[in-house]
């Protein structure tokens, strides 16, 4: 016959390791719900931003341009026209994609959201915060590289200050990444 041993002692490593197991998740838990209300944060101060652009260039806050801005703020991928303009169509369905072109180009012109990627297909972005993007030259896919704590600001060169006014730096690696690397 098999004895059943009670766990819920303070003195048993399997309730001393359960106890440290729920207290680690709450912290990964609270640090999720941090990190999404920072994120939260952000998109509102964007859409703002976007908003007031909107209204500071005498342009309406349409549901599809409110719609599109979104897709791409909130998007970590450096979508395509093509892919807001399937994202949108689910909310949107009659959105045509050349609104989304046009669109995509206001925003752009507003500084935005940026253009990125290969000159072939533009992708975009619509994190502002200063960082640079590796394009895989094989794949095409768009990687962002934020600067790590430490890191020198990349220069300036004297002759692009005295040509005028710099709104932004657009900072593009290009090479094989890692999985493109692999299938060798």
């Amino acid at each position: 016959m098999i004895k059943k041993r009670k766990i819920k002692s303070e003195k048993n490593p399997v309730f001393l390791f359960a106890k440290y197991d729920i207290l680690l998740l709450r912290i990964i838990i609270n640090n999720m719900n941090l990190q999404l209300n920072e994120q939260k944060e952000e998109l509102q101060k964007r859409l703002n931003r976007f908003e007031a652009q909107c209204r500071a260039k005498g342009l309406r806050v349409t549901e599809q341009r409110r719609e599109i801005f979104c897709t791409v703020a909130q998007s970590c991928e450096h979508p395509s026209a093509e892919k807001v303009f399937q994202s949108v169509r689910k909310t949107l369905p009659n959105v045509s994609l050349d609104t989304v072109y046009r669109t995509l180009a206001s925003l752009e012109d507003m500084d935005l959201l940026m253009r990125v990627g290969l000159s072939s297909k533009a992708r975009f972005d619509g994190d502002l915060r200063p960082h640079c993007h590796f394009v895989c030259t094989r794949c095409g896919e768009v990687y962002d590289i934020f600067p790590q704590t430490g890191d020198a600001p990349l220069p300036l060169p004297r002759a692009a200050r005295e040509m005028g006014e710099v709104k932004q730096v657009n900072l593009q690696l290009r090479g094989i990444c890692k999985k493109c690397q692999a299938k060798k």
